[in-house]
């Protein structure tokens, strides 16, 4: 006898994490629904992109709006759900921190407060980011202090602990992976690694630009994309919630990248 197809809402599907969770759980049986903003005006660059524009059914949800997050849990009866929603750039966070820390903190409160009133058993994964630990001086695992040094960083914070509060207060199966920096091609380009090829291709074609770029002995660990959404499915199909840190273990300079 077959399992039962089971039914996974990702919010913040157009984003390169949303397409690729996309493509992941398509494969693996799941109806995919797929919330944005405002669903008949978005492009979904990305689902295009990947062939999956078709396979998935588009939800128009304000994660900012508690309404309108209850209604399209009703209305999708979501058996996962994946908050990959939320601005998700930490120099944009200085010039928007009051749309960073609501996109973020209170988007991840209306998700988990909107599962609980639903009274249904929703496995529930929220995405943390590893600029919630700010400047290590030694790698950082699930016991690291959070030192955060940006509002995105303050914003994902913040939310870590909603859900781990929610986890413990009303038993939820809720978990946060707190992921480092992951890339692939459909990467925004504001983004620094899609900045620097971009410009590589631009010059190679003979744009005759220049590269400019900050601090090139920064430090980053990049992972793969795709391999990251295969972590983010995997910690729902625990026995319990647990939050964990997802990274290659690698660190490598700004300038080696480049």
């Amino acid at each position: 006898m077959t399992a039962p197809t089971r039914t996974a809402l990702i919010c913040g599907v157009s984003g390169q994490d949303g397409a690729y969770l996309a493509q992941l759980l398509l494969s693996k049986g799941y109806f995919v629904h797929g919330a944005s903003r405002d669903a008949q005006a978005s492009s979904f660059r990305n689902l295009r992109r990947l062939g999956l524009l078709d396979s998935v059914r588009l939800e128009s949800l304000t994660i900012t709006d508690f309404r309108s997050v209850l209604q399209a849990l009703r209305r999708v009866n979501p058996d996962e759900v994946y908050n990959l929603a939320g601005q998700s750039s930490v120099a944009l966070s200085f010039e928007q921190p009051v749309e960073t820390l609501e996109s973020i903190s209170v988007g991840t409160l209306n998700l988990l407060e909107a599962i609980r009133f639903t009274e249904r058993p929703i496995r529930f994964y929220n995405a943390g980011s590893g600029e919630c630990f700010g400047d290590t001086r030694t790698p950082a695992d699930e016991s690291t202090a959070f030192r955060p040094r940006s509002p995105y960083a303050v914003a994902k914070s913040a939310a870590h602990w909603e859900v781990a509060n929610y986890a413990d207060a009303y038993g939820l199966f809720a978990c946060t992976g707190i992921l480092f920096n992951h890339e692939s091609p459909l990467r925004a380009e504001r983004f620094v690694t899609k900045k620097i090829v971009a410009s590589a291709c631009r010059i190679s074609l003979g744009s005759g630009e220049r590269l400019r770029l900050g601090d090139l002995s920064v430090q980053r660990d990049w992972g793969w994309a795709p391999e990251y959404v295969e972590a983010m499915w995997m910690m729902l199909q625990q026995d319990a919630p647990e939050s964990y840190v997802i990274a290659t273990g690698e660190s490598h300079t700004l300038e080696q990248f480049v």
